[in-house]
C-alpha cells in the first residue's frame, strides 16, 4: 500500500470548471453541522449573516444522512472546527473511516439541536428555516436561536483542497 502526499482521486486543476477552480481559491472555514438522531456533515459553504434573528446559511449535499435528520428534527448545531480537529473533518466528510459509525470516538455533547464536541468551545443552535436547490447543492438557512462561546481558539479553513491554519 502507498500513501500519497496528494489525493490521487483529485481532479487536476485543468479539468476543473472555472467556477469549482474560483471557490477553490477562496479560504473557507471549516465546520461540523450536526442534528439529532444523530447525523453530521463536515461543511465548508458556511455564512453567518448578523440580524434579528441571526441567520446560518450553508451548502449541504441533499443526499446525506445530515440532511435527512436536520430536515426531519427542524433544527441542527454548527460547530467551527480548528486545526486539531483535522481527522474529525475528515471522518464527517466521508474521507476518512468511521468503524462504529461517526460518533463512536471522541467525546459529544447533547444539544437540543445535536451533539457536538465535548472540546469544542463555539457552536451555534440553529432552526431550519427554509432550504432550495442551489448549484450541486442545497442551500440551508437557519435562525441561530443560541450560541456558545466558552474559549476562543485558532480556525481550521479549507483553501484550494487543503487544511489550512491562520497564521
Amino acid at each position: 500500500m502507498t500513501i500519497h502526499s496528494t489525493d490521487p482521486f483529485a481532479v487536476p486543476d485543468g479539468d476543473k470548471s472555472p467556477i469549482r477552480r474560483l471557490r477553490g481559491r477562496l479560504a473557507s472555514p471549516v465546520t461540523l453541522w450536526t442534528a439529532p438522531g444523530p447525523a453530521g456533515l463536515t461543511v465548508s459553504s458556511t455564512l453567518v449573516a448578523d440580524g434579528e434573528p441571526g441567520r446560518m446559511l450553508g451548502l449541504i449535499d441533499e443526499e446525506s444522512d445530515f440532511w435527512d435528520a436536520a430536515f426531519r428534527a427542524g433544527r441542527f448545531a454548527v460547530t467551527p472546527l480548528t486545526p486539531a480537529d483535522r481527522q474529525l473533518a475528515d471522518r464527517f466528510a466521508g474521507l476518512m473511516p468511521a468503524p462504529g459509525g461517526l460518533f463512536a470516538t471522541g467525546e459529544w455533547r447533547e444539544t437540543p439541536y445535536g451533539p457536538v464536541p465535548a472540546h469544542a468551545g463555539t457552536w451555534a443552535g440553529c432552526l431550519l428555516v427554509s432550504s432550495r436547490p442551489c448549484g450541486w447543492a442545497l442551500l440551508a438557512e437557519a435562525t441561530i436561536e443560541t450560541t456558545s462561546f466558552p474559549t476562543a481558539s485558532a480556525p481550521l479553513v479549507h483553501f484550494r483542497g487543503r487544511y489550512a491554519e491562520l497564521a
